[in-house]
């Protein structure tokens, strides 16, 4: 069987069976995770280091082979039959080419569909500010962004820039035009990508992930100088998130990083994927409303006191993590063992039980 046959049937088998991923490495029979539990295809025969090179490079988009052999990986999209769509991260691992493949559903759910609370329908409706969704990878972030951008689509006639590595959900143009920039192919780097927003007529920006200085930077500028952009940051919690962008600068300019963030934030949404009791994963999250009093936090460097703030502020919309989970527990959608690994505060999860 040829390496594009052999690829087919098993982008197959994890589309069958409701899988995420799909694990393909020298010496081991690929593995699929579904519902959060990784499952070996015990049926298939293991990989050799040749079939992983020879898979990787026939999907590999033109040019890129050549980078990834003086990096060692590479990020891209993949087609599966014209109907399903792939994030694809080649790496080498012990001398060997090794390839993790994430099924990006082609039809970009709702909060409803997505168990997501109604607030972040206010987050939609700015015009301008800066809004993170935060978490460890694969625990949804990039579908909640699909959601939020697909409901300003909807709602509104903005023009919209996703600035991606990939470019993941594709969205079909309704009330807003959209413009979907791939970095590596449209664009040589998040960070010159969104320098040319500002030129570009932009109501909206999603940048993928921000990875560097110059990228936080340029956002947090295009923030206060009226668009909405929304982004991700693989941290655990709010507090975490704005200690990480302000420790990213040196230390001559985290006062006035500070100042920028306390005004130009509007929120920031930790969630986490809980194994759901039925079957499948249901979020459990955190919501950060930028206010007075947490302004005043930022400002004044103490971000420690932001999860108090969080949790005594439900009436005006935020959203405790430990609460949250308590509540999948009370109504009966996790174990309290699944949700109690999650807790950013095993006590206080103890005491909304």
């Amino acid at each position: 069987m040829t390496a594009p046959s052999r690829l087919s049937k098993l982008l197959a088998a994890v589309i069958a069976q409701n899988g995420s991923d799909l694990h393909i490495s020298a010496g081991n029979k690929p593995i699929i995770r579904t519902a959060g539990t990784l499952l070996t295809l015990a049926d298939e025969e293991p990989f050799t280091a040749a079939e992983t090179s020879a898979l990787l490079r026939s999907m590999v988009p033109p040019g890129r082979w050549e980078l990834f052999e003086k990096t060692q990986s590479v990020d891209f999209s993949y087609s599966h039959e014209d109907k399903n769509r792939f994030r694809v991260n080649g790496y080498v691992a012990q001398g060997s080419v090794s390839i993790a493949m994430r099924l990006i559903p082609h039809l970009v759910r709702n909060f409803t569909d997505l168990n997501l609370p109604p607030t972040l329908e206010t987050f939609c409706q700015r015009s301008q500010g800066f809004f993170l969704v935060v978490g460890p990878v694969g625990q949804g972030k990039s579908t909640t962004l699909a959601a939020i951008i697909e409901r300003i689509n909807e709602t509104r006639a903005e023009h919209i820039v996703t600035i991606e590595d990939p470019v993941e959900y594709i969205f079909d143009q309704k009330k807003s035009l959209i413009h979907q920039r791939e970095v590596h192919i449209d664009a040589p780097d998040f960070h010159a990508a969104l320098q040319a927003a500002f030129r570009e007529d932009v109501n909206v920006i999603m940048v993928g992930e921000m990875r560097d200085r110059e990228t936080i930077s340029s956002a947090v500028t295009a923030a206060e100088t009226g668009h909405l952009v929304l982004s991700t940051l693989h941290t655990n919690n709010a507090a975490q998130t704005i200690d990480r962008i302000i420790d990213m600068f040196p230390s001559s300019q985290q006062d006035q990083v500070r100042v920028q963030l306390a005004g130009s934030l509007t929120g920031i949404f930790s969630q986490r994927l809980v194994p759901r009791i039925s079957g499948g994963l249901i979020p459990a999250y955190e919501l950060l409303i930028n206010n007075s009093a947490v302004s005043n936090l930022i400002r004044e460097a103490r971000t420690h006191e932001i999860s108090t703030v969080i949790q005594t502020s439900s009436q005006e919309g935020m959203i405790d993590m430990n609460r949250s989970l308590a509540e999948l527990v009370r109504r009966g959608e996790v174990t309290v063992e699944d949700a109690y690994e999650r807790a950013f505060d095993q006590k206080t999860f103890e005491r909304y039980l």
